[in-house]
């Protein structure tokens, strides 16, 4: 239970993919926005790392090291994390419309997220058993939900703050998500595994 308990919170507050390992820029700065959108996100992005990591592990140990073709991982993984966001695209296309056209664009880039694939090879980096490797995937994207919904708050309160002209926009949401990443840069030490 404590290496359990290791992992979910060395994910999410030391090795924090979008903070510390700058994983995900992507969609942590266009999503974030409004809350809605950044939670819809945040979801989606949780459940593709979380069957990502658990069907990539399968891919990899029961047909790429047994047929040595290692060398494939990274075609192979990107395949399976398409699959799954397209997955995700229609789901949310058919039941959920308002959070599927709020996504946009940054639905479908999930597939090529830096973030999932990195999930993925760390998995493998780490020698992982199966479900270390679906618990490193959720709490990776338990840590991507955490920053993302973080500065969605923040990117909100922005919006009715007195900034200089200058810094309207993106130029001072970058400012604010260098501060949150140096503050979450704090955490390293806390736990090593």
């Amino acid at each position: 239970m404590r290496q359990i308990l290791f992992v979910i919170l060395g994910t999410i507050l030391v090795e924090n993919f979008v903070l510390t390992k700058f994983l995900g820029i992507c969609p942590f700065l266009g999503v974030s926005k409004k809350m809605d959108s950044a939670l819809g996100m945040s979801g989606a992005v949780v459940f593709v790392m979380t069957f990502a990591s658990a069907v990539t592990w399968v891919v990899n140990e029961y047909v790429l090291v047994k047929f040595g073709l290692e060398y494939l991982q990274t075609i192979a993984f990107i395949l399976v994390i398409a699959s799954l966001v397209q997955f995700v695209e229609l789901i949310l296309k058919r039941f959920i419309k308002p959070l599927y056209n709020s996504l946009g664009i940054y639905l479908p880039l999930i597939t090529t997220n830096c973030a999932v694939l990195g999930v993925a090879l760390l998995n493998i980096q780490n020698s992982f058993s199966f479900g270390m490797a679906v618990l490193y995937g959720f709490s990776a994207g338990l840590s991507f939900m955490f920053a993302l919904i973080l500065f969605s708050g923040i990117r909100e309160k922005l919006e009715t703050c007195n900034v200089a002209k200058s810094f309207k926009g993106l130029p001072i949401a970058l400012v604010t998500a260098a501060f949150i990443a140096l503050s979450f840069m704090g955490f390293q030490g806390m736990f090593a595994f």
